[in-house]
């Protein structure tokens, strides 16, 4: 067989010039919860830190178990999730006490509940920015 197949060229068709682009990038939407996600991480962090929590568990569909996460490691996740569209695997802390982490859910309605409280108690009886920033 005369010529050039593919297959005789590393650089042809078939063997391109390495791994591909990677994950499409976030779409605005995407990019905006991730960015509520961070912010809502944050408050969570502020409050729920000085009481001893230590993070986020989160269930991974992966493995089927739930992962116990810091807040600086979370907070790395999304920022990377925003910068390439994805996470990276990250090893979970060894022998975590599930009693340090809570639940998203479960930050969330105690940031709310922390919320209302404030609003309850402002001396203007005015309420304003206590809604949730999953409320949009």
């Amino acid at each position: 067989m005369d010529g050039v197949t593919p297959f005789d060229d590393a650089s042809g068709p078939d063997f391109g010039a390495g791994d591909p682009a990677g994950p499409p990038p976030l779409t605005m939407e995407e990019r905006a919860g991730v960015l509520d996600d961070l912010a809502e991480l944050e408050v969570f962090r502020t409050l729920l830190e000085p009481t001893g929590i230590k993070g986020i568990v989160v269930d991974c569909p992966d493995c089927e178990e739930e992962h116990h996460v810091d807040w600086a490691l979370m907070q790395a996740n999304l920022r990377q999730l925003l910068d390439e569209g994805q996470t990276g695997r990250h090893e979970p802390p060894f022998d975590p006490n599930p009693e340090d982490y809570v639940s998203w859910d479960y930050a969330s309605g105690y940031a709310d509940g922390v919320a209302a409280l404030a609003e309850r108690d402002e001396p203007s009886g005015q309420h304003g920015g206590g809604r949730h920033a999953r409320d949009d």
